[in-house]
């Protein structure tokens, strides 16, 4: 780096999460009647100095009387704002110790509290600039030190004038009081940092905004611990994505664009393009063409369970890992599944609809309690399995069938054929998956085989189940009560009308594709995918993906990452390492795992090697993608 060039850095919101004074306050005024309306001053006399609305030396004042801080509180505030160092900061602690001698923390917060925090980073003491408390003989904070020109309205201009840097100034802050160095003509340009917070008039006023620390690393071509900034990668959720996920990426520092419903495939190829990590529902197909128009897309989450609306053949002919929440919302469709099969048994959903027409019908004709009932559950996977558990708790008798051999759970026993499932059960719930083998795997045969007057659930997938011959069951009193939340077609928005033959049938419990769709499901699920998501970017790892060879990887330290994914043809492995060792490269780690169609490769190796390997390891024979990972 040339010897004139230097970076000033903020400390409240930018080096830190959050504003130390206001953090104080939380520590000082513990126990303090009003503390809620206290804290809430300090913070709008804060925000106002910090969006250039007030004077900050007035400000800096009145927050300080507000604190009524003592030294003993300094310890437990270091201690805090340690753990709340910004992620993208603590990620980069080589940058801060490599370029110390041009690195100046500018604050006009505290030196007692900031030298403590920013110097573990490398940043030399003697490049702390910041004010200075002034105690008194029992140690309370009586105020500042009013010489001290960072204590003055407009102080970073006055101290930039009196440090007189001789070369490139470049500043990187939250507040206006940052962007003023700039437009006091002191610095070449003055970077709005968003990562904790977004004052929208100072990000008004900068020539660039650094969603994180690493975009302000990439512009200036400095060494990142990232491979490149994450602010580059563009999330597209669409169908209502939990904002529990929108909050994850955000906090990652992702450009996020969201999108209420599903879409359709021309306006999926459309909206797509320059798409790194695409988030969908179960109404959105993503097609073959849709990928051929995802000219950067990395991976696809799906918000749920289901995987057959993404082509996954065409996902991993175009390195595009994909990811679901196969357990996220399990409990909340079991519960779903208990409370139809007691309503359904009970003739409640009819009792119902009479009363609200006014019709007073207490009779216990065809009600019947669960306990001593046979349940035959149809596929035994995890909700099938959690069914079972607390379908036993309610004193059913529980059957299943599944076409993989699985561990049964507490007493519930195995039926050889579905048949033989079909013939002993009073109810009988599918839990299947959705692949194309399943399609109308339920029709007239099945209905036939079923006890008469049973009652039948699907709350799995809509394909599976012939919906005349559910109907025709259902009119001739084969099925005595059905209760379905999933169907061949399913309205795009909940604008568009609901059309099918078991409207207005009775006993029949008709729900819209809700069975996942609780607060406690949505928000696992909109951790879980997200999650998954962000460490395979972050790192490489692969595991819980549904379509790629699952790897769990370790920690990344001190190397660099090359992630190689290719046809699964001979030879490829090979010449992977004939290019490392043409290039003299020392390999310090490497995993391999394949399918039948791709293999994935990961390979650590020293940080210092001939950048042409890149370039060469991009282009070995029946390379898919590549990428690195620093």
């Amino acid at each position: 780096m040339a010897k004139d060039q230097y970076y000033i850095i903020d400390f409240d919101s930018t080096f830190t999460q959050v504003e130390a004074l206001d953090e104080l306050g939380e520590i000082t005024l513990e126990g303090e009647e009003n503390k809620a309306e206290i804290l809430q001053q300090i913070r709008d006399l804060t925000n106002g100095a910090m969006e250039g609305k007030s004077s900050f030396t007035e400000g800096l004042s009145k927050r300080l009387a507000l604190l009524k801080a003592n030294r003993r509180h300094l310890k437990p505030l270091i201690q805090l704002l340690q753990n709340r160092v910004s992620d993208s900061i603590r990620r980069n602690k080589d940058f801060f110790q490599a370029y110390a001698d041009n690195i100046l923390i500018v604050s006009s917060g505290f030196k007692e509290f900031i030298t403590p925090i920013v110097t573990e980073y490398g940043i030399k003491e003697e490049n702390i600039y910041a004010n200075t408390f002034k105690f008194d003989e029992q140690g309370n904070i009586i105020g500042f030190d009013e010489e001290n020109l960072l204590s003055l309205d407009r102080g970073k201009i006055k101290l930039l004038e009196e440090l007189a840097l001789e070369g490139d100034v470049y500043v990187l802050g939250d507040g206006y009081t940052d962007y003023e160095i700039k437009e006091a003509g002191l610095a070449n340009k003055f970077y709005a940092f968003t990562e904790n917070v977004v004052r929208d008039n100072v990000v008004a006023k900068a020539d660039n905004v650094a969603p994180s620390l690493d975009e302000f690393l990439y512009q200036h071509k400095l060494p990142m611990a990232i491979s490149y900034p994450k602010n580059r990668i563009k999330v597209l959720l669409l169908e209502n994505v939990h904002p529990k996920a929108v909050e994850l990426f955000k906090r990652e520092g992702y450009q996020i664009e969201t999108v209420s419903g599903a879409l359709s495939e021309d306006e999926l190829c459309e909206r797509i393009k320059n798409v790194s990590v695409l988030g969908i529902r179960s109404k959105t197909q993503v097609t073959k063409r849709v990928l051929e128009h995802a000219n950067k897309l990395m991976c696809i989450g799906a918000f749920c369970i289901g995987i057959n609306q993404i082509d996954l053949t065409s996902c991993l002919d175009a390195g595009v890992a994909v990811f679901n929440a196969p357990y996220s919302n399990t409990r909340s469709v079991v519960e779903l599944a208990i409370g139809e099969i007691i309503m359904l048994c009970r003739n409640v959903v009819d009792k119902s609809t009479k009363m609200h027409q006014g019709i007073w019908d207490k009779s216990a004709t065809g009600s019947v309690e669960v306990r001593d009932k046979k349940l035959g559950i149809v596929g035994y996977g995890s909700i099938g399995a959690q069914l079972s558990v607390l379908a036993e708790a309610l004193g059913m008798d529980v059957y299943y069938y599944d076409v993989i051999e699985r561990l049964q759970l507490g007493n519930t026993r195995k039926c050889e054929t579905l048949r033989q499932l079909l013939e002993i059960s009073d109810i009988v719930s599918l839990h299947v998956d959705g692949r194309t083998s399943n399609e109308g795997m339920f029709g007239e045969k099945e209905f036939a085989a079923m006890k008469d007057g049973a009652i039948f659930l699907n709350l799995s997938r809509g394909h599976i189940v012939d919906l005349p011959a559910l109907v025709e069951a259902i009119k001739s009193g084969k099925v005595h009560g059905a209760a379905v939340d999933v169907f061949p077609y399913e309205p795009a928005t909940n604008d568009e009308e609901f059309v099918n033959e078991l409207r207005g049938l009775p006993n029949v419990i008709l729900t819209p594709h809700i069975g996942g769709s609780t607060m406690e499901a949505q928000e696992n699920i909109g951790t879980f995918v997200p999650s998954r998501i962000m460490e395979y970017i972050n790192t490489g790892n692969s595991y819980q993906s549904v379509n790629f060879p699952n790897i769990q990887l370790p920690e990344l330290k001190n190397a660099h990452r090359l992630i190689h994914i290719h046809q699964n043809v001979p030879g490829v492995l090979a010449n992977i390492n004939s290019v490392l060792a043409g290039n003299q490269v020392n390999i310090l780690g490497q995993y391999l795992k394949t399918n039948e169609q791709i293999g994935y490769v990961i390979t650590d190796i020293d940080k210092l090697y001939d950048k042409k390997v890149i370039e060469e390891m991009k282009q070995v024979p029946a390379t898919i993608k590549f990428r690195i990972l620093y």
